[in-house]
């Protein structure tokens, strides 16, 4: 599952909390657990992909870097979200029942899945 979740991640830009904590969560792991360990898990992931990302425009290796300045806005976005959900993110894992969690993080899955599935239709 983690071999999966990762090249989806660096291949796809993103994957690595759907792909595993699905596989986690329906092989019976408690919500709390899964999205802390996915989330940690998911650091290591990242500096990882980035490290590998930034050897590659610094050796030389990526063709369309001049592409990359284009997309700052949408870079900074990214992170500030980031920042700005992590805090809320683990307050809501706090709070909410274990079942309505589940269900919740089970409804958002299907229905990212379902809008990705529209917009490639």
């Amino acid at each position: 599952m983690g071999l999966v979740g990762g090249f989806m991640d660096a291949a796809g830009g993103g994957g690595w909390g759907p792909t595993v904590s699905t596989g986690l969560l329906g092989s019976g792991g408690a919500p709390r657990q899964v999205i802390g360990t996915v989330n940690a898990a998911e650091f290591f992931l990242t500096s990882a992909i980035s490290a590998t990302f930034l050897a590659a425009i610094l050796s030389g290796h990526w063709g369309a870097v001049e592409d990359l300045a284009g997309h700052g806005a949408a870079v900074l976005g990214l992170i500030v979200g980031g920042v700005a959900a992590a805090p809320l993110a683990g307050y809501m894992v706090k709070l909410v029942p274990h079942r309505i969690l589940m269900v919740m993080v089970g409804l958002l899955i299907c229905a990212l899945a379902g809008y990705q599935t529209l917009r490639l239709l």
